[in-house]
C-alpha cells in the first residue's frame, strides 16, 4: 500500500478590481502555501471565450506585450501582483492566477 500525499498550493485574489482607461492598475494574488518548485502562471478570460495564458514567473519580475504590463513576485513567493500599465476598455475579463 503506498499512500500518496498532494498538497495544492491554494490562491487567493481580490474578487474585483477597478481602473479608469490608460490608468495602471494592480492585481494581487496570493499564494502563501507555493512549493518551492512551483511557478506562478496569470491567465485571463475575456467575456465569451476561454482563459488565455498571459505571463509566468518563478522570482522577481517578467514582463508581458499584450496587454502591456509585468507581473511581479514578492520575495519570500508567498505572493505576486500582475501590473496592467495601459489598460484600455478591451482588456475588461477576469483575470487568474495560478500555481504549478
Amino acid at each position: 500500500f503506498l499512500a500518496v500525499a498532494v498538497v495544492r498550493a491554494q490562491v487567493q485574489q481580490d474578487p474585483s478590481a477597478e481602473t479608469t482607461e490608460g490608468t495602471e492598475i494592480n492585481i494581487t494574488c496570493s499564494h502563501p502555501n507555493i512549493q518551492s518548485y512551483e511557478s506562478i502562471y496569470w491567465y485571463r478570460q475575456l467575456r465569451g471565450r476561454g482563459p488565455t495564458f498571459l505571463v509566468s514567473a518563478f522570482q522577481g519580475s517578467s514582463s508581458m506585450t499584450d496587454p502591456p504590463g509585468q507581473v511581479s513576485v514578492a520575495a519570500d513567493r508567498r505572493s505576486s501582483t500582475l501590473l496592467l500599465s495601459q489598460p484600455r476598455r478591451r482588456d475588461a475579463a477576469v483575470y487568474y492566477c495560478a500555481v504549478g
